[in-house]
């Protein structure tokens, strides 16, 4: 019991000079500047082109989407995972160990397997993970009471990414965590997964799009850069010289765009798909919701969930009883614990 304590203490301690270190010291592997950085680049996106040509720059509730920003996907977010997460993943491997002798950590296969891989499988373990979360959250009353808060978004942009209930926070982390840990997906893999599902969630939510061809010409474009530089031991390059390995990039670029671009918006989720999860009147025979999605498409066009009747660029947001939701944080964040907020 004491080691446990001791492990709880550790992490948080640790993350206070963490947290220090991050705003102090900005690097590339600082998710505090990493967060300006996805946020600032989307918001410009948005100014330059955007979507609903109609909708104000700053959008209805923008601050407070911004707070929002910070509050979840830095402090809370950050918080729960680098202190609880580990005397979870003790007590849960602990367990299972003392009852059948089989450490799940120790025989993890990823363990000697190239770090993409890793990548690779602790990306989509937790995006299924969360895609079945997201779907308990509407599927019943008392979880779908906090979900609300992320539905009150009213006109779309970058930052409603951000905006939802801390209680979803203890779920998700608490419901994803474990299968990534016991994989063996590590503070610093995490940290690469999460970058990229903030900047594909970030797009999801904002007022902003592109085909399907120019997002597979950025996927190809990503895995050439990654094989140019020998990233996360994408090596396949490596022997050739400058130019080779150039006109190597360029032809990934090519390809995702040609190869991946039909496909593109039916793996990956999208503004045009992921708005109709935010629409105010759910289609009928949908009462618990459509598109749910994260950052892959493809587990609704499995499970039959994805429904896109029309362009909804311009479709009404929320819910019913929107209009007499709570309007600030305080408000939100008693919500579902006192149900008309404080």
């Amino acid at each position: 019991m004491s080691e446990i304590w001791t492990t709880f203490i550790n992490g948080f301690g640790g993350y206070g000079s963490y947290l220090w270190h991050e705003i102090t010291n900005p690097s590339w592997h600082n998710y505090f500047y990493w967060l300006l950085l996805v946020s600032a680049f989307f918001f410009g996106l948005e100014i330059i082109k955007p979507w609903r040509k109609n909708q104000p720059i700053l959008r209805k509730d923008f601050w407070l989407d911004f707070f929002y920003m910070f509050f979840n996907f830095f402090l809370f977010s950050l918080i729960i995972y680098n202190a609880a997460s580990d005397v979870v993943v003790h007590l849960f491997n602990d367990g299972i160990k003392s009852i059948s002798g089989f450490d799940l950590q120790k025989s993890n296969p990823l363990n000697n397997m190239p770090i993409w891989s890793v990548f690779l499988v602790g990306f989509i373990v937790r995006d299924f993970v969360q895609w079945w979360t997201h779907r308990l959250l509407h599927r019943f009353e008392w979880l779908w009471q906090f979900h609300k808060v992320h539905h009150s978004v009213e006109e779309m942009g970058f930052a409603a990414h951000l905006r939802y209930h801390w209680m979803e926070t203890i779920v998700y982390r608490t419901i994803e965590y474990i299968p990534l840990a016991l994989l063996g997906i590590g503070l610093y893999d995490f940290f690469i997964i999460h970058i990229f599902t903030l900047a594909v969630g970030h797009y999801n939510h904002s007022n902003f799009h592109v085909s399907g061809r120019v997002t597979g010409m950025i996927l190809g474009g990503l895995i050439g850069i990654a094989a140019y530089f020998g990233i996360a031991d994408i090596n396949f390059l490596e022997a050739y010289s400058i130019q080779v390995k150039v006109l190597a990039v360029l032809g990934l670029i090519v390809a995702g765009g040609f190869i991946l671009g039909p496909i593109m918006k039916v793996i990956f989720n999208s503004p045009e798909m992921h708005i109709w999860h935010h629409v105010y009147e759910l289609p009928e025979n949908r009462r618990y919701g459509i598109n749910f999605g994260i950052t892959l498409a493809i587990w609704d066009y499995i499970f039959r969930t994805a429904v896109i009747p029309k362009d909804g660029r311009d479709i009404k947001l929320g819910f019913p009883g929107v209009e007499d939701f709570p309007k600030d944080f305080i408000g939100q964040s008693f919500y579902g614990i006192k149900k008309d907020g404080i």
